[in-house]
């Protein structure tokens, strides 16, 4: 019987495949235009990381302004791209990392820290852009922010899941390397006569 456990040797390459999962995410949240958009017909207004845009209910052009003008734009844009950044370090680490025979675990609770330090650039900018965007642009009709804010989010979470089981792992060093030998436990219906 073949038992892949959390700690399992041959599962290792789950971590760092989540990673990449957050860092696909955290893409699709850079790039996308739907961090905040019109909740109904007419779309009047749709919102990225870098944008704001808006167009009348008869118009078909949008008009864009650029949120690094704004100093809360720059500081949005610059925690979550930071947070990225180190993101995309961390997954080569963890590559590396679980690449190599002799797993290094001290190294492995390193990228669960710095894995930390991304959640913490991700939420703030995450957290900045709905409260100042909110604030200091002037919003038409319904809106809500949408599928591009909420893969920031998911990204987010992945992350902090991931950081929690890098700094973990190395509780179960033995399990994963396969130094702990197996027990067998033997019980009798009957008790054996010269026990009694």
């Amino acid at each position: 019987m073949v038992v892949c456990g959390l700690a399992c040797w041959r599962c290792r390459w789950l971590l760092p495949l989540l990673l990449g999962l957050a860092i696909i995410m955290g893409i699709i949240a850079l790039a996308g235009r739907g961090w905040l958009e019109s909740e109904s017909e007419p779309y009047v207004q749709q919102a990225s990381l870098w944008e704001s845009c808006t167009r009348g209910e008869e118009d078909l052009n949008w008009t864009c302004e650029s949120l690094m003008d704004y100093g809360w734009g720059r500081a949005a844009a610059a925690t979550y791209l930071v947070g990225f950044v180190i993101l995309v370090i961390c997954f080569a680490l963890a590559v590396i990392a679980f690449s190599i025979e002799i797993l290094r675990f001290n190294f492995v609770r390193g990228i669960g820290g710095l894995l930390f330090v991304v959640a913490a650039f991700q939420i703030i900018g995450l957290v900045i852009y709905p409260v100042k965007f909110t604030e200091e642009i002037l919003l038409m009709g319904d809106n809500m922010f949408s599928w591009a804010y909420g893969f920031g989010w998911a990204s987010t979470v992945v992350v902090i899941g991931c950081a929690f089981f890098f700094c973990c792992l190395p509780n179960w060093e033995d399990e994963v390397l396969g130094n702990i030998k197996p027990t067998y436990y033997y019980s009798s219906p009957e008790r054996a006569p010269y026990l009694n």
